[in-house]
Parts: C-alpha cells; sequence; structure tokens
C-alpha cells in the first residue's frame, strides 16, 4: 500500500510539473517542459557567466573581441529571440570550442578561431550557439533534470537515500559534451538560417563542420600515437556520422531563404584580425622551445632528454621518449602550508614509502621512490619525485613502457627533475608564446618546407594544414593568404 501512495503521489506530482511548466518554444510555437521564465532563465546565466570568467581567463585582445562581438550581434538580430541582451566573450585557451549559457551567453575559444578561415564560418559557430540559445536546449535539459531531481528527492525521503541536483552540472555537461543529437542537429539547423537570414551563405555550416571534422580526424591520429583516449569537440558530427544527411538537408533548407544579394564571406578582414593570435598553451601555462620548458608566471624552466616530444596539457606536462618507449609528466600542486614529502604523497594516493629519501637538486627540498603504478599499459614500477618550491608542490612521474626498460629510463627521469630550476632574464625572454601570423604564399610553397622552419612542438605540418584547411594533403596556392605560426 505505501508502494501503491508513493506512486499516487509521484504521478500526481508530474502531472502537476506538466501542466505549470509548458510554456511556448520561440523557436517551434510548440509547448515545452520548463521549469522556468525567460527572466529566470536570463538571471541564471548571468550567474554562470560570472562562473565561468572566474574559471577560464579572457583573450586580452579588445579588437578582436569587438570584431566577435559585432559578428555575433549581427546574428542574434535575425534569430528567433532579438530581445535578448547576447554577450559574445572570447576565452583564452587553445582547446578547440564554442558553448552557451543560458539567456545569451555565447563563448567561443581562440583555439577554435585559430582553425576558422572566414568571417562566415565564425558567424556560423556563432550561429550553431545562438541556435542553443533561441531554442532553450539548456533551460529544457534543466528542467527535465530537475523534475528528475524532484521525484528522486521524494523517492529519497521515502527511502531513506538522499538527492540532489547542482544545475551548473547540467550546463557543464552540454559545455563538454553537447546536448545529444537531435538538439545539436536543431542548433545547426537554426544556425544556417540566422547565416541566411544575416546575408551570409548557409554552407559555411558545413565547412565549420569540415573543420572539425579534420581536427577529429587529426585528434584521432593523434591518440593512437600516444596510446590514449581520442578528445572531440562538442558538436553534431561528433554524436553520429548518419547526421551527414541530415545536415546537407537543413542548410539546403536555408539556402532557400538567401537574398538575391552577394552572401558575405569576409575571409581577409578575418585573417587580419587572426594576424598575430596567440596559438598552443598561452605564456600563462608554460612555453615549450625544443626540449626546454618555461615558465615564467611560476617562475621555473626545466630540461628533457632530446629527441623527446613535449605536450603541455591543462592539467599536466607529459613528455614521451621517441617510439614511446618511455613517459614522464609533471603536476603542479599549491599547498596550503609546509608539508612533509611523506604527507604529500600518502595524499597522491602512494602507500608505501618507507624507501623515500632526499634528492639533490640545485638546493630545493626534493625526494624520490619508486612505487608501483596502473598505466595505460599494464601496471609498472615508476620513478616519483616531488621537489617543493615556496607554496607548491611538483610531482615527477616517470614510467618506462617495457618494465625491463625502467633502469635504462631512471637515469633521465632524475635528470628531469635535477634540471628544475628559476628563470633566468634571458630565458624570460624566451618565454614568450606563439602566434599565428598571415603571409602570401609565394609560388611553389610546400607544407613540408614551411614545417621545417615552424616553431610548433609536434605535428608541425598536420597542423599548418589545418590551420589552412588544407589537412591531409592540400598544398597552398601561389597568392593565397596562409596562417603560418612564428
Amino acid at each position: 500500500m505505501h508502494l501503491v501512495r508513493l506512486t499516487i503521489l509521484l504521478n500526481s506530482l508530474l502531472a502537476l510539473l506538466l501542466l505549470q511548466g509548458c510554456a511556448t518554444n520561440p523557436v517551434t510555437g510548440e509547448q515545452d517542459f520548463v521549469l522556468m521564465s525567460e527572466g529566470e532563465e536570463i538571471s541564471l546565466g548571468a550567474k554562470y557567466h560570472q562562473q565561468v570568467l572566474q574559471e577560464m581567463s579572457v583573450y586580452a585582445d579588445p579588437e578582436l573581441a569587438a570584431y566577435v562581438e559585432q559578428v555575433g550581434q549581427r546574428i542574434a538580430r535575425v534569430s528567433h529571440r532579438p530581445q535578448l541582451d547576447y554577450h559574445f566573450t572570447v576565452i583564452d585557451s587553445p582547446t578547440v570550442n564554442a558553448f552557451a549559457l543560458p539567456g545569451g551567453y555565447i563563448y567561443i575559444t581562440r583555439g577554435i578561431l585559430a582553425y576558422l578561415n572566414s568571417e562566415a564560418e565564425l558567424a556560423a559557430v556563432l550561429g550553431h550557439e545562438v541556435g542553443h540559445v533561441t531554442a532553450r536546449h539548456s533551460v529544457r535539459q534543466q528542467s527535465a533534470s530537475t523534475a528528475t531531481g524532484i521525484a528522486g528527492t521524494i523517492l529519497g525521503a521515502a527511502t531513506g537515500v538522499p538527492a540532489s541536483q547542482d544545475l551548473f552540472n547540467v550546463f557543464g555537461k552540454a559545455i563538454l559534451s553537447g546536448y545529444g543529437r537531435k538538439q545539436e542537429l536543431e542548433a545547426d539547423r537554426l544556425g544556417a538560417l540566422y547565416l541566411a537570414r544575416a546575408g551570409y551563405d548557409p554552407q559555411a555550416m558545413l565547412e565549420v563542420i569540415g573543420v572539425l571534422k579534420n581536427q577529429e580526424l587529426f585528434e584521432q591520429q593523434r591518440a593512437r600515437e600516444e596510446g590514449r583516449e581520442a578528445r572531440a569537440y562538442h558538436g553534431v558530427f561528433a554524436t553520429h556520422p548518419d547526421n551527414d544527411r541530415r545536415l546537407q538537408e537543413v542548410v539546403a533548407e536555408a539556402g532557400q531563404l538567401k537574398t538575391g544579394t552577394r552572401a558575405r564571406v569576409g575571409r581577409e578582414e578575418f585573417l587580419r584580425h587572426l594576424d598575430g593570435l596567440a596559438f598552443g598553451p598561452s605564456e600563462q601555462d608554460g612555453i615549450i622551445k625544443g626540449n626546454r620548458f618555461y615558465h615564467k608566471p611560476l617562475n621555473f624552466g626545466l630540461t628533457f632528454a632530446k629527441g623527446w616530444s613535449i605536450d603541455n596539457r591543462p592539467d599536466r606536462l607529459l613528455a614521451i621518449a621517441p617510439e614511446q618507449a618511455a613517459f614522464m609528466q609533471v603536476e603542479v600542486d599549491t599547498l596550503p602550508g609546509p608539508m612533509k614529502a611523506s604527507d604529500y604523497l600518502k595524499q597522491k594516493g602512494l602507500k608505501d614509502l618507507r624507501k623515500l629519501k632526499p634528492l639533490e637538486v640545485r638546493g630545493f627540498r626534493a625526494y624520490t621512490v619508486t612505487a608501483p603504478v596502473t598505466t595505460g599499459f599494464g601496471k609498472r614500477t615508476a620513478r616519483i619525485i616531488v621537489l617543493f618550491d615556496d607554496q607548491r608542490a611538483y610531482l615527477f612521474t616517470g614510467v618506462a613502457r617495457s618494465a625491463s626498460n625502467q633502469q635504462l629510463f631512471d637515469g633521465v627521469f632524475r635528470d628531469v627533475a635535477r634540471s628544475y630550476h628559476h628563470l633566468s632574464a634571458q630565458e624570460k625572454k624566451l618565454a614568450t608564446g606563439l602566434k599565428l601570423s598571415i603571409i602570401k604564399a609565394r609560388a611553389s610553397i610546400r607544407f613540408s618546407v614551411l614545417a621545417k622552419i615552424s616553431p610548433i612542438p609536434r605535428y608541425a605540418e598536420s597542423e599548418l594544414r589545418l590551420l589552412n584547411d588544407l589537412y591531409p594533403g592540400g598544398e597552398p596556392q601561389a597568392g593565397q593568404l596562409l596562417k603560418i605560426v612564428r
């Protein structure tokens, strides 16, 4: 009887939610299940916009910011919700991404800007995100999650199991992985429609998808070589390959709305705004120069063995030996106060520290031990080194792919840690980031030649092709404007 009463209560609650939570969708004109008014949506977006600004840096280029804002507002004015106060923000991140929050807050990274090649393509990316806002995708997703959470809370009260719902987690998942096939395709359809209304060719949406698919192919190639999972942009192409045909259809449908005037492309103006754009990790995240790593904000440098490739990731620095024979990663933690090496390593999950001993590193407090770790190629014994500098701990972990080679690389791992030092005045000058430069291609120039003189640390030829939408095998034409890296 208790279960029957609970079922009746849940059904009554859900019926009430459906009755009170219906609103007209601005795009479709149909009734949607939402538990948020437009005013609440705008307030929520403003709240989480501040959280985004706390967690992500805004790219410091007022001219580029004004240009992106101008293109974004051009799209927003012809959308289904032109009354919203839209905000377009360029995020200082090399990650290829764009995302939207409720109420008209749109974000695009400098990472994705680098790989676009016209204003129309920029408008397509922004149009896709505006489509998420106008169709209230995040609001609908949050409402469904909240309804589930309410029901879950009642169930929890009845069963003694608590339930909770963090709204930002709902939006965070959409930022990282998208909204699912149906809503991503709807955002593409709306974006293509807004492109046509704003005077751009809707085919730019397909061009952007092509750019992103090439990114995905390149990422898959890198992941295979590095023995890891591939990371992907959250857009529609990542959810299902069959969407290509449907995407062609929605773009063709939008193309029928084009005006008689010539569609705006804006390639030269767009590239002019990209000249000098930061490429790859910013100076705030550390700079790779050959086999050396410089981090100006934290005032330290490292030297890796020649021939090793270095990958500066958001959460760690990863160095890979030729033929992936060994790997070493460096992580940095800010400490609340003085800490023993043993206490710190225990916090990191190491248990047997009986053989922990001091390591001489240019006067810095450092300790080392070997410990079992689980890697992508099985369980191994790793060389662990922790170094303390000011209020930070630097954790070095080195492991050979083949267990029999661990001793062979052990000295290399130690040498990397021993190379830790504060930057000299000359090194601080070297710790400047890479930037895009726009040039006009000379006759017979080839990417293989440009790659040899490029400062891009890894996969330079492939990166240059991707930057210029000529991946995997195209070559520049004489007189063509090219993006290179300096």
